[in-house]
């Protein structure tokens, strides 16, 4: 053969992906919908067997001040996903909710010019 993978070869399935509904137990918004991804969530405590492995996971990130995007990039998860499991922690008194200072609209437009110089 010339070295292509025979066609009847069915594409070995990863056993370990599980979908994001079941991660969610079906939902897709939060239980607060006013999380941004800037938002910075920090642990209440520290994650227990009680939690499932992603909640058990996300409070383990949250050691440390953690915005809700790095929280999903680290726990491997979509962003939708990881806002409807930081809300659920939050309302469950696991995480705690820390919104970012407003940047002055000075800032805002040197961003944009430094953006619009690349």
């Amino acid at each position: 053969m010339n070295g292509e993978e025979p066609m009847d070869v069915e594409p070995v399935e990863d056993v370990t992906f599980v979908r994001p509904f079941i991660i969610t137990g079906g939902r897709a918004e939060p239980l607060q919908a006013d999380l941004r991804l800037e938002t910075l969530v920090v642990a209440v405590g520290v994650p227990d067997e009680s939690l499932t492995f992603e909640r058990r996971h996300i409070v383990a990130v949250c050691e440390q001040p953690t915005t809700v995007a790095e929280v999903a990039s680290r726990v491997g998860v979509p962003l939708g996903v990881a806002k409807v499991l930081v809300s659920d922690l939050v309302v469950a008194g696991r995480l705690d909710c820390r919104e970012p200072e407003e940047l002055p609209l000075q800032m805002l437009e040197r961003i944009r010019d430094h953006v619009r110089a690349l």
